[in-house]
Parts: structure tokens; sequence; C-alpha cells
């Protein structure tokens, strides 16, 4: 799996949000706070809030918050609003891809692929990641020496 910048960065906005104690949080605190291109930035959160992720409010009092608590928000699913699906093949869903003679069983791999990144991705809010207690099974995967080892 490739995590795009833009995933990357709206969920490490969205974490600083669910760690926010007070108010709305401005773009550009969040920009600074994580290192990432204030326009950029701006663009994301559009699309988090078209998502109905996040709210936000101009003004001086203004900025941006989550619009539901950060235990019912999952990584997967701040992914889903900026980049799509979790899983493609090239641009089409693992279900929808047909392949003939040998290589038929790849579909069935692609389908696996995919329902690995939800296992972890789906299980994973942003208080957990905010809290910095990650899920006992995301936990005990990166306790594995191999898991940190590049392939």
């Amino acid at each position: 799996m490739r995590v795009s910048a833009k995933a990357d960065y709206a969920i490490r906005a969205m974490v600083e949000l669910a760690a926010a104690e007070t108010g709305p949080s401005k773009a550009e605190r969040l920009a600074q706070a994580q290192e990432i291109p204030l326009k950029f930035l701006e663009n994301i959160m559009t699309e988090l809030r078209q998502a109905g992720l996040v709210r936000s409010q101009r003004g001086a009092e203004g900025g941006y918050w989550l619009a539901r608590p950060a235990e019912e928000i999952t990584l997967a699913q701040v992914i889903r609003a900026v980049d799509g699906p979790l899983a493609n093949v090239r641009g089409r869903r693992p279900e929808e891809v047909e392949y003939g003679g040998v290589a038929a069983p790849l579909r069935d791999v692609w389908v696996a692929v995919r329902a690995s990144l939800r296992a972890v991705l789906e299980s994973v809010t942003l208080a957990d990641v905010a809290r910095r207690e990650l899920p006992d099974a995301v936990a005990g995967l990166t306790a594995d020496a191999d898991a940190w080892l590049s392939h």
C-alpha cells in the first residue's frame, strides 16, 4: 500500500483536531504543528468538510473541528475521504478485476489485501492515535520485528 501525501496530511491534521483541547483550530496552527503546506492543507480540509468529517467556521473565532467524536472516526474513513477506496487495481475495485488462465487467483489476492488493510485502518480511530493507544491487534503487528524490515 502506498499512502499518499494527501492521506498522510489529512490523518495528521485530523489527529491534531482530535487532540485539541478547546474550540476550533485554525488551519495555520494545524499546518505548523504537522509541518504541512498551508495551501495543500486548506484543500484537504475542504474535502474532509465535504465528506462530513470536519466542520468549519470563518472569522476570528473560526477554524476547524471534528464533525463527530474522535472515537467514531477511523483512519479508513479519512483516507477514503481524500483518496477514494483503500485498495484498487489499475483504478478498479479488486472484486471487479478478472484474469484468465493461471492468473485467475490474483483477484482473490487483491481482495485479501483490501481485507487486511481494512482490518487495520478500520480498527484505528483518531482518538486511538491522539491518545497514543493503538488497538492490541495493531500493536501486536508492530511488535513483530519482521514488520519493521523493508522488503
